[in-house]
């Protein structure tokens, strides 16, 4: 059932004390996207031994799309996907549903580690993104497709300057870019927060993303493919001319398999140091009446994302819903994955606030439903890929928040590198070379913990970045939700 009760915004923006002793429990813990009568009921798990030609561990979007991909490279292989929950309960139904052509992570970052590829990279993520809308147009994926582009929005004066690079630095590699003023940001949409902006018209498409990953799954079984849920890879093992995919219920022999655990420990210990959970919080309140639409305009109903280090982003849902997330990206010492992390009182009391004070016109809206979600982050903030057993498995992880797009590039990739093939994605420096893996407790835990008071510093500070965060960049380090 959706939530009926819902927490209460009101109060003063920013900084100030706002929301008083407001419970914020009322709202429903369980993901708007999730949250729906249409929900599919679990797929049975898997049990004693079964045998596949491939094996995909995770039944998120990488792993369904790794399915999918190999069974339209050739039909009739035998491909079972295994999934150690229900689809979509991770981080495939937990994030904002905004669906980016970047497979970097944005150009700036992109253009800091590749600088001869960025062109390339940008073409390829284009790509990536028109064959993701086609596939929902082929398979009838009823998952609220809508490419509505980006709105990047400065908040500050200094964000100002940021937003000029990034077009120039868009407009030189073909990107979709539109420098906007105060005056044309919000009369896209209308916020009294907004400085300026930059507007990627084709870059970005809004999605449902637990309904595109139902979608998926079933167009995997029609395509002839298998796909369990409850059923949780414990191992991967080397048994010779096969491989033994080890579960907690028995275990699948097969000749290839692609690790898509996202955040989740890799059955495949050496790439667990490449990635660190770090939690992200996510608001949606009740449909906007006619009158509150009206008040913030969002006729294109862009997404929309603000530039500060620590960031928020937006957007509406297909029945006009204000969800909102973003700004603390919260990581937990030992890599804390816990149940209890998913409700953060104290980051959901600053996203209440931050939301009014982006559009106080909806002071007063009722949020149903606030939960939170771990994103696989790695060192360098995008996909990194890697081979192992012989070259017979591979893995891709550490998406860092952009992986609802980039997640069909890197499945292609994974399918790319077992079977040998010699092409543009795979002669990618991004592709043949590892992130710097993060280091071990407590030394982790404190070098992130110092990592974002520096970020947080850095937005109060005109955007200025102390030594440690300098020092971050010069060893191609650094944090990012």
């Amino acid at each position: 059932m959706r939530a009926t009760q819902g927490l209460r915004l009101g109060g003063q923006g920013l900084g100030g004390q706002g929301l008083g002793g407001l419970e914020l429990g009322g709202a429903s813990s369980t993901p708007y996207w999730l949250d729906t009568p249409d929900r599919p009921d679990a797929r049975p798990p898997a049990r004693g031994h079964e045998q596949a030609d491939l094996v995909v561990v995770g039944g998120g979007f990488t792993g369904l799309w790794a399915a999918l991909l190999a069974l339209q490279e050739q039909p009739g292989r035998d491909v079972l996907v295994l999934d150690g929950a229900r689809l979509g309960w991770a981080a495939s139904g937990r994030n904002g549903g905004f669906c980016s052509s970047s497979l970097t992570h944005g150009l700036s970052n992109g253009v800091e580690r590749w600088p001869e590829e960025l062109a390339l990279l940008t073409r390829l993520g284009d790509e990536n993104l028109d064959a993701i809308e086609a596939t929902v147009r082929e398979h009838g994926i009823d998952c609220s497709f809508e490419r509505t582009g980006e709105l990047d929005v400065a908040v500050e004066p200094w964000q100002l300057e940021g937003l000029a690079e990034e077009h120039e630095l868009a407009s030189s590699v073909g990107a979709s870019s539109q420098l906007l003023d105060a005056g044309a940001t919000r009369a896209l949409v209308d916020s009294p927060t907004y400085l300026g902006g930059r507007l990627d018209a084709a870059g970005v498409a809004m999605v449902d993303p637990a309904r595109l990953v139902w979608g998926l799954a079933d167009a995997v079984e029609r395509l002839g493919g298998r796909v369990r849920e409850l059923t949780r890879v414990v191992d991967v093992q080397d048994a010779g001319s096969q491989l033994l995919v080890r579960t907690q219920g028995g275990s699948v022999s097969a000749r290839q398999v692609v690790l898509a655990t996202n955040v989740f420990p890799s059955p495949v210990r050496r790439w667990r140091p490449f990635v660190v959970p770090v939690w992200d919080h996510v608001l949606v309140t009740e449909p906007l009446s006619a009158e509150q639409r009206a008040a913030v305009g969002w006729a294109g109903r862009q997404g929309v994302g603000d530039a500060g280090n620590q960031f928020h982003y937006y957007r509406l849902t297909h029945d006009d819903r204000l969800l909102f997330g973003g700004y603390d990206a919260l990581y937990y010492f030992g890599n804390d994955l816990g149940a209890r992390r998913a409700r953060n009182a104290r980051t959901e009391r600053l996203l209440a606030q931050h939301l009014v004070q982006t559009f106080p016109v909806l002071d007063g809206v009722q949020v149903t439903h606030a939960w939170g979600g771990a994103i696989d982050t790695c060192t360098r903030f995008c996909a990194f890929w890697g081979l192992t057993h012989g070259g017979r498995v591979a893995s891709v992880q550490g998406y860092t928040g952009l992986g609802v797009g980039a997640s069909r590039f890197g499945a292609q990739v994974c399918l790319d590198l077992l079977a040998g093939r010699e092409n543009e994605r795979t002669a990618l420096e991004m592709v043949r070379r590892k992130p710097l893996p993060f280091p071990p407790e407590p030394v982790r835990w404190a070098g992130i913990r110092a990592t974002t008071w520096s970020l947080a510093r850095a937005d109060r500070d005109q955007g200025r970045q102390n030594l440690w965060l300098r020092a971050m960049d010069r060893l191609g380090l650094g944090f990012d939700s």
